[in-house]
């Protein structure tokens, strides 16, 4: 239940995610559901305790790239550098390498050294051309660094790439591309107030008019007969 909530409502999931650890505290499947069910939620002390707490229990380093993201969502993206450079990331299968790339860029955003976000990202995985699971989140991310650091033509490039790799629409980046080529989307359902369509029974305005006018003139037709 928790992980099938987690996209469409994280508040649902944590909720659920608090009933399960009650109920199975023990458990390191439902202290890891549980740890992000409160990740989704931007509960990032309470995750990180629950990703510590599966970690301890299986041994399994697998978390070590989400617990670093938790660090910088506590504010603390110091230490989420320093678990980017910790053994534990050379234990890492090649996806969580990837992740463990992408926390530690973000981290050197938040400490303002953008430069060092963009060389980060550089690596044989962003150059490949083969589509990966985490390609278009990889691009995304350097075309993001790229246009932070102003170099909109390259970051332009990026983004078309993150789209071409982007097929179950994990990032916005065909908007981000689309706002760069100053394309704008107008909904079509949306319809103008201004624009509303005249009731072909209501008489307009003028009609109303010359129709007074016309019963003036009978009146006064009628008088003169008089």
């Amino acid at each position: 239940m928790v992980a099938r909530l987690l996209d469409e409502d994280p508040e649902g999931a944590y909720g659920y995610s608090r009933v399960a650890l009650r109920l199975a505290s023990r458990v390191a499947a439902v202290r890891e559901a549980a740890g992000f069910a409160a990740y989704a939620s931007q509960k990032y002390g309470e995750a990180l305790a629950e990703f510590r707490a599966a970690k301890r229990m299986t041994g399994n380093i697998d978390l070590w790239p989400v617990m670093a993201d938790c660090e910088r969502g506590l504010g603390r993206p110091e230490k989420a550098l320093d678990m980017a450079g910790a053994p534990e990331v050379h234990k890492l299968d090649k996806a969580g390498q990837v992740e463990m790339r992408l926390v530690a860029a973000g981290a050197r955003r938040d400490i303002g050294q953008l430069d060092a976000a963009i060389v980060t990202l550089q690596s044989p995985e962003l150059a490949a051309n083969s589509v990966q699971p985490w390609t278009a989140r990889l691009r995304y991310a350097y075309a993001d660094a790229l246009l932070a650091a102003g170099r909109e033509s390259e970051a332009r490039e990026w983004f078309a790439k993150a789209v071409e790799a982007d097929r179950d629409g994990s990032t916005d980046a065909s908007d981000r591309l689309a706002e760069l080529d100053g394309v704008e989307f107008v909904d079509a359902m949306v319809e103008d107030e201004g624009d509303e369509p005249q009731d072909p029974a209501s008489p307009t305005a003028d009609e109303d008019d010359q129709h007074e006018g016309d019963k003036l003139e009978s009146d006064e037709d009628e008088s003169d007969k008089d």
